[in-house]
């Protein structure tokens, strides 16, 4: 028996073999000695639902003569004298075709909630408990198809793990803070998006009070809808940032890093939004394409050099470095100009060309040429020497090279600065300065970049940054005062300089640049006062902490991996009124902070109870601790607030150590590839710097959400997909009709979520197709186990082949899917689903199992086997798609002819209390050989079909029972089991059975076929190598009544004349009577 092996699943052409390594099932059939010992390992008992409609399932196969026979008699259509009508067994069941998804899943979500089914089976399961912690979106806006995406996900996973004995818990979040809450509250106070000395405690408050009323009024919305996609959540104790007991863990958590030594307040660079008025983190920037700059080459002419007689005195004073900046507004703020010590430079003689010389271009017109190029005594410029051809094409012009040096030779030399004509250095950068672009050298501005701050530290340049928190040039900007940086001051700078002769070119330049996310407006690089979290400090810890996650795609740990380990330090601080403050008073004279253990532990005590409005309304001497209240008017309160991925980022602490049935880390978290620099960063960050530990043990990222096109959805291009309008359907029907939320589920299965995924209306009928088909299966199985009892099942040692290789199929797929459960490759289900229960099934074991079915015998043993096999494959397929559609399959669970117990005896009143398939290893133990025979099997019932119909499209047949086949193959040992196979110990092994056809014949020799009777043959290749030739003609004998095959059988029975000797058997042990079928 082989039990580790590769085999192929339902062998049909096109399908994709599937790798065997795990065994799962049902029940071991192995102890079974009797069906009444069988009965009980079935784990069901008999029951009647009514009422029943009889229905008939529509195959496109050859065969379906006694079944659209009983359908014509049943509608009055007269075919013989129909006495045998009421002899065929065809399946019934109330479970209708058609889903009425938006009567039905409602009704379904109804029972489940008036039933507490998530909460009652997450107590009753007893194998651990699972926690996916969900990340909290903003409490505002509309629900869009990304929600959807993330939400079905996380159900999914919630669902598989309910099934496989997990306590699950999901706590949904919503964040409410951050701008969007903050600018209602700012409309209501004052009608501005962007007030100027607006009272802080009023916007506060009209915040908090904007953010109530959208946690009631959205939360309700974002509630009933994601509850409608049949997302299973504790809705009615979401989590909230907002919440007093919330704010105060974060406030616990700020005061940890403090006095761990990773807090700290300092001036440097940081991205500032001039539209929002506050410090950004990098996670809060978003890059447009598009983006255009004017960049600026210009010149700063030397003074002096560090030692007389060095290698470039010879060329002053006519000596000047050339600089390449996308932002001239920053010159006012220059400090320095940095080298590369390991590049080459040259000191080059500009020669300009004559204008008959210069070529002209449509982009010439957005050039603008500066005044160095234009004047008649050109200076010498020093520029890096591999820039020279491309500073030659640029700028029209031949640079002559004097002389090359090394950057480091370059270093301390003194130049003017271009505004103010202080001397400033020339000092050594770091490997940011290439030769990719601009010139190679860097003018240096601590004040306003992350390079140039680190490069100023290094030599102590001062930091300046004239620039106000509206993007306007400060009066330390001298004439540059109240300028628009990002307009007109820009603009000011460049003519200032070309004025003074130190422009070489400017032009038109393109790229990526910073972009605050919410307003869609620029940003810019300034340096102010602001709280660090400093990620240095546990940088390493961090590194360490991702390599023990599991990251799901395996690529995001890289991701991750990259944007921690280049992490500058984290600005904590905005310039915000709406959001968490940042406990610190500061002294009125010495402006010091003050902040210890004993005043972070008041405050968090006072938003405890009050939440952080108190903040804002509280007298400092209420904030302080008892000992400082005597000093209370040396103290003033600070005004900036955490970053709102601090907020988020603090969850873990605020909900994972806090709700009871929770645990700290969580099992996953599960959002899309935006939060590797959000959410999973500032959550890895902040439970890292004070536990040392990521607060997950596995990361999943989704893509985003794109139409069929590969397009962003926008209301501009008039191509967003709405969720509402899938389940619910749009005004037009026809157009928009309502799918329901199993199809929309049905989607985010089949996609690979690890990229952007597609979706529009193409896609949305292809799903809905699919979903249909499925259903029609699972009616299928339903409708032929109207009359199914335990009792009545037959042990698996007697069981005809096909139905022990069909359960070795069934056992396969169980295993394939669970593994793709378990490794949240969802878009593997979708494919085995559709292929094996949509395709495969009714393909060939529904079609071969028809005819033992319907006319095969109600009590027979051949439809009792039939039986058994398809009570297995109803009860693992409606729980193994449950996870993904869990409407369907409640709908299918709600239908069962049988009530299903568990172990414990007690009844699954439920899909989701039936708990996952269990393993059988005997159904999986299917011999090897056995397993390779039916896959040629398979195959060769393929070949046997196109030969059938060629002798269909020749007139010869009509279906295929009017058909008999002779087969011929070289291959001895092949031939002796075809030729087995024809007589076999059980009916239903028969080839003719497999082939559905009246007869099959194995001839030794093509020659002793009777080829006067064989119209059509053929040789057709098995698996690649095996011939075989086939041959068919009429079927010998008459055709039965009753189940329309043709044997020489037909007329010898007086009673019944014409029958077969199955139908007349099947007759005579069933009197008419008792056999009238309910329609």
């Amino acid at each position: 028996m082989a039990t580790q092996t590769s085999h192929t699943v339902l062998s049909l052409r096109g399908c994709s073999p599937f790798t065997k390594s795990s065994s799962f099932g049902l029940i071991d059939f192995r102890r079974c000695s009797s069906s009444i010992e069988l009965s009980s390992l079935f784990n069901f008992t008999y029951c009647y639902i009514y009422p029943r409609n009889a229905y008939c399932t529509h195959s496109k196969r050859r065969s379906r003569g006694p079944v659209m026979a009983a359908k014509k008699e049943s509608k009055g259509t007269k075919q013989g004298d129909g006495k045998y009508k009421h002899t065929v067994d065809l399946p019934k069941t109330s479970f209708g075709m058609r889903a009425n998804s938006s009567i039905r899943e409602p009704e379904i979500q109804k029972l489940w909630d008036e039933n507490q089914v998530f909460k009652k089976v997450s107590e009753k399961n007893n194998g651990g408990s699972f926690i996916l912690h969900d990340g909290p979106p903003y409490a505002n806006g509309d629900l869009h198809m990304g929600h959807a995406l993330n939400k079905i996900i996380k159900d999914i996973i919630n669902r598989y793990k309910l099934l496989q004995n997990c306590k699950v818990h999901y706590i949904p979040g919503w964040d409410c803070h951050g701008l969007p809450i903050e600018l209602k509250g700012n409309v209501a106070v004052i009608g501005s998006r962007c007030p100027k000395g607006v009272d802080t405690y009023k916007t506060e408050s009209k915040s908090s009070q904007v953010c109530q009323s959208n946690r009631e009024g959205t939360n309700g919305i974002f509630q009933g809808l994601v509850s409608r996609f049949g997302v299973w959540a504790d809705w009615d104790h979401p989590y909230l940032t907002l919440d007093p007991e919330y704010e105060a863990a974060q406030i616990e958590v700020f005061g940890q890093m403090v006095f761990k030594g990773y807090i700290y307040r300092g001036r440097k660079p940081v991205h500032w939004s001039p539209s929002s008025r506050t410090a950004l983190a990098e996670a809060e920037l978003e890059y447009p394409e598009g983006h255009v700059s004017k960049s600026m080459y210009a010149i700063f002419t030397i003074l002096t050099t560090p030692t007389k007689g060095g290698p470039i005195d010879e060329f002053l004073p006519k000596l000047s470095l050339a600089i390449w900046t996308t932002t001239p507004w920053t010159i006012p703020a220059n400090a320095a100009v940095a080298v590369n010590p390991k590049l080459q430079y040259a000191i080059v003689e500009v020669q300009s060309p004559s204008p008959a010389e210069i070529p002209s271009s449509p982009e010439d017109k957005k050039r603008r040429i500066g005044s160095v190029l234009k004047g008649q005594d050109t200076p010498f410029l020093i520029v890096a020497l591999d820039l020279i051809p491309t500073l030659e094409a640029k700028w029209n012009v031949k640079l002559l090279v004097k002389k090359t040096v090394f950057g480091s030779d370059l270093e301390n030399c003194r130049y003017a600065h271009p505004i103010t004509g202080q001397e400033c250095p020339v000092v050594i950068g770091g490997d940011y300065i290439t030769t990719e672009s601009g010139t190679g050298l860097v003018h240096t501005a601590p004040g306003h970049g992350q390079d140039d701050y680190l490069t100023g530290l290094k030599y102590n340049l001062p930091i300046i940054s004239p620039v106000d928190d509206e993007g306007k040039f400060t009066e330390e900007a001298g004439i540059f005062n109240g300028l628009d940086v990002l307009g007109d001051g820009n603009a000011a700078v460049i003519d200032h300089l070309d004025e003074r002769s130190l422009i070489v070119l400017v032009e038109p330049y393109k790229h990526k640049y910073p972009y605050d996310w919410r307003t869609k407006k620029p940003t810019i690089f300034r340096a102010t006062a602001q709280w660090f979290a400093s990620v240095e400090g546990f940088r390493e810890a961090a590194m360490d902490a991702i390599n023990q996650v599991t990251w799901t795609p395996p690529q995001a740990e890289n991701r991750i991996s990259t944007m921690t380990s280049s992490r500058s330090d984290w600005c904590i601080s905005r310039q915000r009124t709406w959001g968490v403050p940042i406990p610190v008073l500061y002294h009125v004279e010495t402006k010091e902070p003050l902040l210890n253990e004993e005043t972070v532990a008041h405050i968090k005590s006072i938003i405890s109870q009050k939440g952080s409005d108190a903040w804002w309304y509280m007298s400092v001497e209420d904030l302080l601790p008892e000992r400082y209240r005597d000093k209370a008017s040396d103290y003033v309160k600070g005004t900036d607030t955490m970053d709102v991925w601090f907020d988020s980022g603090s969850s873990w602490a605020a909900v994972l150590e806090t709700r009871d049935g929770l645990h700290w880390p969580a099992d996953l978290y599960v959002e899309g590839t935006d939060q590797h620099r959000g959410w999973f960063q500032s959550s890895l960050l902040t439970s890292v710097a004070t536990k040392g530990k990521a607060p997950y043990s596995g990361v999943i990222t989704h893509g985003f959400v794109l139409d069929e096109r590969g397009l962003k959805m926008s209301k501009s291009l008039g191509n967003v997909v709405d969720p509402r309008t899938i389940i619910e359907g749009g005004k037009n029907q026809e157009e928009a009709p309502s799918y329901g939320a199993d199809v929309l589920r049905l989607w985010v299965s089949s996609v690979d979520y690890s990229g952007d995924v597609l979706i529009g209306p193409q896609v949305l009928r292809q799903m809905s197709d699919i979903y249909r088909k499925l259903r029609g299966t699972l009616r299928f199985l339903l409708g032929n186990l109207h009359d199914w009892k335990a009792e009545n099942a037959i042990p698996y040692d007697e069981l005809p082949e096909i139905d022990q290789h069909a359960l070795f199929q069934l056992e396969t797929i169980v295993k394939n899917i669970q593994e793709s459960y378990e490794s949240y490759q969802f878009f593997k289900i979708f494919q085995t689903i559709q292929r094996f229960a949509i395709v495969d099934l009714s393909n060939f074991y529904f079609d071969v199992a028809k005819d033992r079915l319907y006319v095969g015998g109600a009590s027979s043993f051949t439809r009792r086997s039939c039986q058994t096999v398809l009570a297995f494959h109803l009860l693992s397929i409606v729980r193994v798609i449950a996870p993904i559609l869990p409407h369907l399959a409640e709908d299918v669970w709600q239908n069962l002819p049988f009530e299903y117990t568990l172990d414990n005896t007690d009844i699954a009143k439920f899909v989701f209390e039936s708990k996952w398939p269990q393993v059988n290893p005997t159904w999986l133990a299917f011999p090897e050989k056995e397993i390779q025979f039916w896959g040629k099997i398979l195959e060769l019932r393929t070949e046997v079909n196109k030969a059938l119909e060629t002798a269909r499209t020749g007139k010869l047949i009509g279906s295929s029972l009017e058909a008999k086949v002779y087969l011929h193959t070289s291959d001895d040992s092949l031939a002796v089991r075809l030729r087995n196979r024809c007589q076999p110990k059980i009916d239903a092994d028969s080839l003719h059975r497999i082939f559905l056809t009246s007869q099959v014949e194995i001839v030794s020799r093509v020659e002793d076929a009777p080829n006067e009777n064989i119209a059509y043959s053929g040789e057709y290749l098995i698996q690649g190598e095996k011939k075989i030739w086939i041959g068919v003609s009429r079927a010998e004998g008459s055709k039965c009544e009753r189940c329309w095959n043709f044997t020489a059988e037909v007329g010898s029975f007086v009673d019944h004349p014409t029958l077969c000797k199955r139908c007349h058997d099947v007759i005579a042990d069933q009197p008419l009577p008792a056999l009238a079928a309910v329609s």
